[in-house]
């Protein structure tokens, strides 16, 4: 068995603790899995596809402080990226509209042509990732993270500022 974030927990550990490892434990092994995966199919990284990913959600384009928000990194990896991508041809920056310190960035052509390659092969992965689970299961496991992901945003609203 590989050690990961939860061969730490034992069965002293209470079930909360021991569901959490085991959900980080599973999303790093999805991770790792599709950054292996683009790395390995299309010599890019997890937030390549990432910054791709919300230009394609937004063909008019996004300002950089929107996509830096959006991916929750610093403006600095954002600006990293963008201009490795600029420089590939995957994507177009311009000057925004009366702001002329602040960029507007979109795909290109040939950036709408290599998301479209990355992101079927992305859900491919996925979903065979998850095919050890039934259809049912799978519904079942979305509600249930939607109930505690309802739960974590309500007692994060609730926390003093």
């Amino acid at each position: 068995m590989a050690v990961d974030a939860e061969s730490r927990a034992t069965h002293d550990d209470h079930l909360s603790v021991r569901v959490w490892l085991r959900l980080l434990a599973c999303t790093k092994l999805v991770e790792g899995a599709v950054a292996g995966g683009l790395r390995d199919a299309f010599e890019t990284t997890l937030p390549r596809f990432d910054f791709l990913s919300q230009l394609e959600r937004s063909p008019g384009g996004l300002r950089m402080t929107e996509i830096s928000q959006r991916m929750m990194v610093t403006g600095g990896n954002v600006t990293r990226i963008a201009d490795q991508l600029v420089a590939e041809g995957l994507i177009t920056r311009s000057v925004a509209p009366g702001d002329r310190r602040a960029s507007i960035v979109k795909l290109s052509a040939a950036g709408r042509r290599a998301f479209g390659e990355m992101a079927a092969r992305h859900e491919s992965w996925i979903v065979t990732m998850f095919a050890g689970l039934s259809v049912a299961e799978r519904t079942q496991l979305h509600a249930l993270l939607a109930k505690l992901k309802r739960h974590l945003n309500a007692l994060e609203s609730d926390r003093p500022q």
